[in-house]
């Protein structure tokens, strides 16, 4: 791990367009705990509740997933997760770490009863709205923030 105190707080974020996931983990327990999700409007990132959880929780760094194919290699969606992390520390000035978020999407969809699937709508009707099933205040977003930053605490603590 890069050298931070013990003490150190971190927030993880699982980014797409529409929402990002977000959570909270500290270098001393070396755990990692969802928080929330925030919805972006019209592909707008939702800054506002970013800073209210940095003035919360006052993180040394940030971990923001990164999508690789199987193989390894960045594919469509990465250069936006680029994009989004490169904003974060222009406008809140601190360290990013990305790491490799290959799998915990479906990991979180598991944990949360969608057998493997990564999107609860892949049985609906065309039209027919799918709420999704939540299970101890978790969302699938926020689910695997956690994931993202469990992973970066275990390879970095």
């Amino acid at each position: 791990m890069p050298d931070y105190p013990l003490t150190s707080t971190f927030l993880g974020f699982d980014f797409s367009q529409n929402k990002i996931g977000i959570a909270v983990g500290q270098r001393l327990t070396g755990t990692a705990n969802s928080l929330t999700t925030l919805i972006s409007r019209n592909k707008k990132i939702d800054w506002t509740g970013i800073e209210s959880l940095l003035e919360q929780w006052h993180p040394v760094a940030l971990i923001v997933g990164l999508p690789l194919t199987m193989d390894g290699e960045e594919q469509e969606t990465t250069e936006a997760v680029k994009i989004f992390g490169n904003q974060l520390n222009k406008r809140y000035n601190l360290p990013i770490h990305y790491i490799d978020e290959r799998l915990t999407s479906r990991e979180a969809s598991h944990i949360l009863g969608y057998e493997g699937h990564t999107s609860p709508r892949r049985h609906s009707k065309p039209g027919k709205k799918v709420k999704k099933k939540k299970q101890q205040g978790h969302d699938i977003d926020q689910l695997a923030a956690q994931l993202i930053l469990q992973s970066w605490l275990n390879e970095n603590g």
